[in-house]
């Protein structure tokens, strides 16, 4: 699938992953792109980088209204592509509160059903319509130091795997974006405050610039891939967790180790 004279909602896109894809987008020759944040400040400045094909909206991806609104028609017209981007992290354990629980599973998880409900009808009377959603290599191959984070975002793969089992004969193509280390402010705060999820990225593999993982994009809709990987590493943290669940366990559980600070 090709991202030129397609009308794309993109959420999370005042900064990070989803700015860059939307710029990438606007370069791709995007017909419209729909700018989607909480903070509609960023989203405003993003579309004021591309010009007249985008438009911020103001929208919380946790309320459904919210969402449901943004697959109406647009000012460009229907929705090809709904890119679920929209994210947040947790940082806790087993202490994490309920609350941190519960707004990461309304965020990570549950704004890709209710994109997922608002475009989809839509998408089969025209025939097709594309889903990607961001949701982390976390989502494959857990992340240490943020047990929200890690479920959040495997429950997220999870329910796309679904849709695309349930719609992909009807033309609804579907696609995860799955990155490890991105050069974000999450990233950055988490450098700072020295976080072991941060720890582990830095040591997993390279650390990449928003524009990077945009690129992957593009391909990866390009290819029709369900799993995109910009971090190609992954891919092989996969194999090795399907060939040897036992062994991948025992190996990450020594590499949280290796991490941990001996009191």
């Amino acid at each position: 699938m090709r991202v030129r004279d397609k009308v794309i909602v993109v959420t999370g896109a005042a900064g990070g992953i989803g700015r860059a894809m939307a710029l990438r987008f606007a370069a791709e020759g995007a017909a419209g792109i729909v700018l989607a944040d909480l903070d509609e400040a960023g989203a405003r400045a993003v579309a004021a980088e591309i010009g007249e094909r985008a438009v911020a909206v103001r929208a919380d991806v946790s309320v459904e209204s919210d969402v449901t609104a943004l697959a109406e028609p647009t000012p460009f017209g229907p929705v090809d592509v709904f890119c679920s981007n929209a994210g947040i992290i947790g940082g806790h354990g087993l202490d994490a509160p309920l609350q941190e629980w519960t707004s990461l599973y309304a965020v990570n998880v549950l704004a890709h059903v209710h994109a997922a409900r608002a475009v989809i009808p839509g998408m089969l009377e025209r025939g097709g319509g594309y889903l990607l959603n961001t949701c982390s290599a976390a989502g494959l191959v857990s992340c240490p130091g943020d047990a929200p984070y890690a479920v959040t975002k495997s429950a997220a793969i999870a329910f796309a795997e679904w849709v695309a089992i349930h719609y992909a004969t009807q033309g609804i193509k579907v696609s995860v974006l799955c990155p490890q280390g991105v050069r974000t402010g999450i990233l950055e705060r988490g450098v700072e405050e020295d976080h072991l999820t941060a720890r582990a990225v830095g040591a997993s593999g390279a650390i990449l610039d928003p524009a990077d993982v945009a690129a992957a994009v593009i391909d990866g809709l390009a290819a029709e891939r369900f799993h995109i990987l910009p971090h190609p590493e992954v891919a092989e943290f996969v194999r090795r967790k399907a060939e040897s669940p036992n062994r991948w366990l025992a190996g990450m559980a020594a590499f949280v180790t290796s991490l941990t600070p001996t009191p």
